[in-house]
């Protein structure tokens, strides 16, 4: 007869058998304390043979229940299942398919090729779709993909196309809003437990939300097309607890550089990463974001926030449909768990060539800067700018390098002729940025994130060093391949752009 156990306890079994290690970040120059905790499974044996007991029918006995995590429990309901496990194979509806300029003409493609010329999409109000990368651009190509999108759209009718006629003027297209993943949050198809899928890697953005949310390609996207259904395997979780009053120097960009730099490019490959504690709660939406945003430079297959009053707060008049948040079991099972004191973390860099190249921004102070980039997904929001501002405001000085802004969206581009920066006495961000030398903030996009035609704006066409608030820093990726690019918060950014040098900015803000 098998052998017998000690039960689980009401808590998880990881957490219950957690081994804490003290570990620094930086041994030699930093004293952030990080416990790394690693399931184990419990060695206390109760007995090694079971007492003889009379037959019990199965159906009395029942099954030994365990809880499940956010991403478990958020597929299980898309895939009508009552419970799932790490490595399951599930078909899964889908709630939201998004998809833009650069992957959009393909997965159209390949939706034609396969379902047929004259097949309708699954669902018309399901579907957004989003021109962003390549748009301000005269490159024949660029321009076609997305009249290959408007095209789509009229003939079936999709409710959610954010058009742009008028390359010359932004403004003039109303529907026309910028990056796919700040605009969907912004217009509202971001909602707590539902599955929301991208042809962009940085899809992840929308965990912040309480969904799962994740990148796929344009197989799988004009399969979704056609179905609104998808074959997805559930991936174990990576539990992150961020704990401690943030900094006034800090931004939810060193928060996620740290993560990456502590567990590598490849170390949530293929798996979801849940964000909870203090800090994370204290987090606003945009911060939540950025958080979600880079997990995938971690190899993450989704990141998620449990959605809380800050969540609804930001979702109030942006969407009429019902949706019901779901959080963690007590007792949930977690791959492995990482604890962080936030309030002894130093604003960070990642040096080139990988976003785990992970440097104190003190220790790069004698690296010479040629320019600085302040947009994208990832550092191109309101709050990003409002930030960056506020270094610029407390300094009262001129950048020393070309300084490019770019917004993600229309409404950002907005925030920043319109709302005043506090403890400007009423200045706005434009304001702030023109009196600080910066380049004009520029049409709302991707820009040169991720390089682009060669008249992309702000696009390293020559072998220069940037330091940017974007996600990716490999060669080639904003442009020359010979480019450097650390990435960084935009309190960091901005701090470069005043002195030159890679810059730490408790240098302006204490």
């Amino acid at each position: 007869m098998a052998s017998s156990l000690a039960s689980p306890s009401p808590t998880s079994s990881f957490i219950r058998n957690k081994k804490d290690l003290g570990v620094s970040a930086f041994p030699s120059t930093s004293q952030i304390a990080i416990q790394k905790c690693k399931k184990q499974a419990s060695k206390k044996i109760v007995s090694v043979m079971a007492p003889q007991q009379s037959e019990r029918k199965p159906a009395t006995t029942g099954s030994v229940k365990t809880g499940m995590t956010m991403t478990e429990k958020i597929l299980a309901k898309a895939s009508e299942k009552p419970r799932l496990s790490p490595g399951d194979n599930v078909w899964v509806n889908v709630d939201i398919l998004m998809t833009h300029d650069v992957c959009g003409p393909g997965s159209i493609g390949i939706f034609k090729k396969e379902f047929g010329q004259n097949a309708k999409v699954w669902d018309r109000e399901k579907i957004v779709i989003i021109p962003d990368h390549y748009i301000f651009t005269s490159d024949e190509r660029a321009n076609r993909n997305v009249d290959i999108l408007r095209d789509f759209c009229t003939e079936q009718n999709i409710k959610y196309f954010y058009d742009i006629k008028d390359l010359s003027n932004f403004k003039a297209n109303p529907d026309y809003k910028g990056v796919c993943h700040v605009a969907l949050a912004q217009e509202g198809h971001c909602r707590p437990g539902e599955v929301l899928l991208g042809t962009d890697s940085h899809t992840c953005t929308a965990g912040a939300f309480g969904q799962f949310a994740t990148g796929i390609g344009n197989t799988d996207a004009g399969f979704v097309l056609g179905t609104g259904k998808l074959l997805l395997k559930v991936p174990p979780t990576l539990r992150f607890v961020m704990d401690g009053e943030m900094p006034p120097y800090l931004l939810a960009k060193d928060l996620i550089l740290q993560i990456i730099g502590e567990i590598s490019v490849a170390g949530a490959t293929y798996k979801a990463m849940e964000f909870v504690g203090t800090t994370v709660e204290s987090l606003n939406m945009e911060e939540r974001m950025t958080l979600c945003n880079m997990v995938v430079e971690a190899g993450g297959k989704n990141g998620v926030v449990p959605a809380d009053s800050t969540t609804f707060k930001y979702l109030e008049g942006k969407t009429s449909l019902p949706y019901e948040p779901v959080y963690s079991d007590a007792q949930a099972s977690y791959l492995s768990e990482y604890r962080f004191d936030i309030s002894k973390l130093e604003p960070l860099v990642a040096k080139p060539h990988s976003p785990d190249n992970r440097a104190l921004a003190r220790e790069c102070k004698d690296v010479k800067v040629d320019r600085v980039y302040i947009g994208s997904c990832t550092g191109g929001k309101t709050e990003d700018f409002l930030a960056a501002a506020k270094v610029f405001l407390a300094s009262g000085k001129k950048v020393k390098v070309p300084t490019f802004l770019v917004p993600a969206t229309q409404k950002v581009w907005l925030d920043l002729y319109a709302l005043p920066v506090p403890g400007s006495g009423g200045k706005t961000c434009s304001q702030i940025f023109e009196e600080a030398g910066c380049d004009t903030p520029a049409s709302p996009s991707c820009g040169a994130c991720l390089g682009g035609p060669k008249d992309t704006y702000a696009r390293m066409n020559e072998p220069k060093v940037c330091v940017s608030t974007t996600n990716r820093n490999f060669p080639g990726r904003m442009g020359h391949k010979e480019g450097q690019i650390y990435l960084a918060s935009p309190y960091t950014a901005a701090a470069s752009a005043l002195t030159g040098y890679v810059t730490d900015p408790r240098e302006f803000l204490q």
